[in-house]
């Protein structure tokens, strides 16, 4: 039956990621032409007048509308009556990668030559990526951003030219006359006299202008080189960089027991950082070049780096700048240094327990240096600061019982600040993110969608209109254009239709929320049932778990959901929830992680679904069954251990079932550092004689994520304990093999076996 629902549905499944940096035609006030495309709704503006149209693309020929922009009227239109705009020509220029100037917008590509062209991206760092092929004679166009470059090259791997996008439609047209400029890496910033040269595991200096170059450090080795990058102050006289003294890391053994070609096992290995395990140690260095002289800088303030990143130079020519993340990310600081070699502290974040570092570090100078903008969780949501450098007064820019997901773009001539926001609109889910504006006063808080659902948009080229798409689980998607300024909506410009989808029997997914462990925080999950489900039956219940605490995972945009629904259509109610320790409803909602992964939020879940078979009797909680991989596969076995009163049945796939024996980065965010009895604790190796219920344990002998020996120390375990237990190991298989046909079959059959079918 399910196969069939992709074959039948119309409408969109999934969202795209939301695009949200306004061009810098925003400042300027001037309209640019230009498209956004979206889900199945395509819309282009123009560069003068208030007529724009846009087309909505389905299993026939797109639908086509003009739209007025100031009362939102639509009229159906032919082909022929579709506005043409002219794209601006371009001439090639000297660009050697691309930069993050300004919002969406297209560039084609007009092969005049008498071959074959390939196009070429040139990203951040300057890799060219190929994107395609042009025809002699043809044309073709892409989406990007202005700022970002574009090499052309013929067929023999000849440069034809290297074109630069601009806010506006452009066109490049290519003849083989075209080449394109050598354009090396620029200066230093701030030092046209100097070249700065890193070899032999030290740090030398040459005049531009040609000569000798000297030494400015001669103890680098191998174990201790000093690093870069190489930061110039604005004055050009002093620079900054890393001396880092590396250590040996752990590798990681992986046997291929069934290799393609030939016979024999293959053996490889892997650098594989574990918890607790030596890590590099960067220190700060910093060089008056002219006077061939180092300046010693204090690491008082940063003794035990996990990481030193951010290294910049400030405005007035006699600061850099530094983030310091300490290891065991309980301190977080941006610090200061002087060329005295003067070490302060701006602003610091020294928590009881950590720092979301992967997901809320953020900050932004305003020019002059003298304040800036940081992101932190200190009163118990993630919100924006506004701090001055001279003595790190902090003052609240957003606030509030709800989260700043992310700054999407400061615009600093405005004064504004553009940030995705979750939970902002009281009585929403408190997951769907909205578009929102704020003054780096904190006046002025404008939410600029609406719906209820959670929504992505990309902004019109001249930043006055976005086009915002919405959905939930139980709602298709809405477009709609609304005003930059207010948010006010302009016209509804589709709206998903599911009426051939519910024909087939599909039932969209119930959004259920109940109370957690505490009994005053609201969980939220969804509920999914067969397509030929029957109320007055009793069905085996099987939770889909991840609970890694950098995410939530619950779906909250419209989607089929095919892959998970399978399960379902087994003759199982299918039930996601997103208990406490998962990421993004408040900072105490989140610490119940803290050196406690073993918990997976399970007191939240099994409340949720004691209160959900309270009011849905079909669910039969005798008969409760919980499959996950990676992290899931580590609280899917758990859910046997702490829990096996209450679940009978788990399948864990490739679980980090001992966070001692997982990778460093993920495991001492959320545990800590140094390794204590809270690994100890949380590991399902230790605990495994308390395991109760029937198990399938999956994964790849291959997998390069998470070590294949902590599957194997649970066998080893389990057997020790005299437990049943089934596994299956796949030859040359890598990280998620669970979600492979075969074992997706298996997983399914193991269900069925340990927990029946409706009744």
């Amino acid at each position: 039956m399910l196969s069939r629902l992709l074959l039948i549905l119309l409408l969109p499944v999934a969202q795209h990621a939301a695009e949200t940096d306004l061009a810098h035609a925003l400042s300027l006030g001037k309209r640019t032409e230009g498209k956004i495309f979206g889900d199945r709704v395509e819309v282009h503006f123009p560069r003068e007048g208030d007529l724009a149209w846009f087309k909505v693309n389905g299993a026939k020929e797109g639908e086509l509308y003009a739209l007025d922009l100031t009362t939102g009227a639509k009229q159906a239109i032919s082909k022929d009556k579709v506005p043409q705009g002219k794209a601006k020509v371009l001439s090639p220029v000297e660009a050697s990668r691309s930069q993050d100037n300004g919002g969406t917008t297209t560039i084609s590509f007009q092969n005049d030559t008498s071959g074959v062209v390939r196009l070429f991206w040139l990203n951040f760092s300057g890799k060219a990526v190929l994107y395609g092929e042009v025809a002699s004679g043809k044309e073709a166009s892409f989406r990007t951003y202005a700022g970002h470059a574009w090499l052309v090259k013929d067929g023999g791997e000849k440069p034809l030219g290297t074109y630069l996008a601009g806010p506006d439609p452009c066109l490049a047209i290519i003849r083989a006359e075209a080449r394109v400029a050598d354009s090396g890496q620029p200066p230093p910033r701030g030092a046209p006299a100097w070249r700065i040269l890193l070899h032999d595991d030290n740090v030398f200096a040459q005049l531009e202008s040609g000569g000798a170059e000297f030494a400015l450090t001669r103890d680098g080795t191998p174990q201790r080189p000093y690093t870069g990058p190489v930061v110039w102050n604005t004055a050009g006289t002093h620079i900054t960089l890393f001396h880092t003294e590396t250590v040996t890391e752990r590798l990681v053994d992986h046997v291929e027991s069934s290799p393609k070609e030939g016979l024999q096992p293959r053996h490889t290995t892997q650098p594989y950082a574990k918890p607790g395990d030596p890590i590099a140690h960067p220190r700060v260095c910093l060089f008056d070049v002219k006077a061939r002289q180092q300046i010693p800088v204090s690491d008082a303030l940063f003794p035990t780096p996990w990481s030193l990143n951010h290294l910049e130079a400030g405005a007035d020519g006699q600061t850099f700048r530094l983030l310091y993340n300490q290891r065991g990310h309980q301190v977080l600081r941006l610090l200061e240094v002087n060329l005295e070699g003067t070490v302060r502290t701006l602003v610091e974040e020294c928590p009881r327990t950590f720092v979301d570092y992967t997901n809320k570090v953020w900050q932004h100078f305003l020019p002059g240096d003298k304040e800036f903008l940081w992101m932190s969780e200190r009163n118990g949501y993630n919100h924006l600061y506004r701090v001055t450098t001279a003595n790190g007064k902090s003052t609240p820019i957003t606030k509030g019982p709800w989260m700043v997901r992310r700054v999407d773009r400061v615009d600093d001539v405005a004064q504004q600040i553009w940030f995705t926001a979750l939970g902002i609109h009281p009585g929403q889910d408190p997951y769907y993110q909205h578009c929102c504006r704020i003054n780096f006063d904190g006046s002025g808080l404008t939410i600029l969608t609406e719906g209820d659902g959670t929504h992505v948009w990309d902004f019109s080229p001249d930043g006055r209109y976005l086009v915002d798409r919405w959905s939930r689980v139980d709602q298709p998607t809405v477009t709609e254009l609304r005003s930059a300024r207010d948010g006010k909506l302009i016209a509804e410009l589709a709206r998903g239709n599911w009426d051939l989808l519910k024909k087939t029997g599909w039932q969209p997914p119930e959004r259920f929320v109940a109370k957690g462990r505490d009994g005053k925080t609201d969980i939220y999950g969804i509920i999914c049932r067969p397509t030929n489900f029957n109320p007055s039956k009793k069905y085996p219940v099987v939770e889909k778990i991840y609970a890694g605490p950098h995410d939530f995972f619950v779906p909250k945009n419209f989607r089929l959901l095919t892959h998970d629904r399978e399960i379902g259509e087994m003759g199982f109610i299918l039930v996601l929830i997103d208990g406490m320790g998962t990421n993004w409803r408040g900072k105490d909602f989140h610490d119940v992680c803290w050196k406690n992964l073993g918990d997976s939020g399970f007191p939240d879940r099994i409340a949720w679904m004691r209160a959900a078979a309270q009011q849905h009797p079909e669910m039969d909680l005798s008969r409760v069954g919980i499959y996950g991989g990676s992290a899931g596969g580590q609280s899917a076995l758990r859910a046997l251990i702490d829990h096996g009163d209450f679940y009978r049945a788990a399948v864990a796939d490739c679980g980090c079932h001992d966070n001692r024996m997982d990778k460093i980065w993920w495991n001492e965010q959320w545990m800590g550092w140094p390794v204590d009895k809270a690994y100890e604790d949380s590991s399902n190796v230790v605990h495994a004689h308390r395991m109760r219920g029937h198990l399938l344990l999956t994964w790849g002998e291959l997998d390069s994520n998470v070590d294949p020996s902590s599957s194997m120390q649970v066998v080893n375990a389990l057997i020790r304990a005299d437990k049943d237990f089934d596994m299956l190991i796949v030859p040359g298989a890598g990280h998620g093999i669970g979600e492979s046909p075969y074992l997706h079959r298996r997983r399914m059959a193991f269900f069925q076996r340990w927990l029946g079918g409706p009744a």
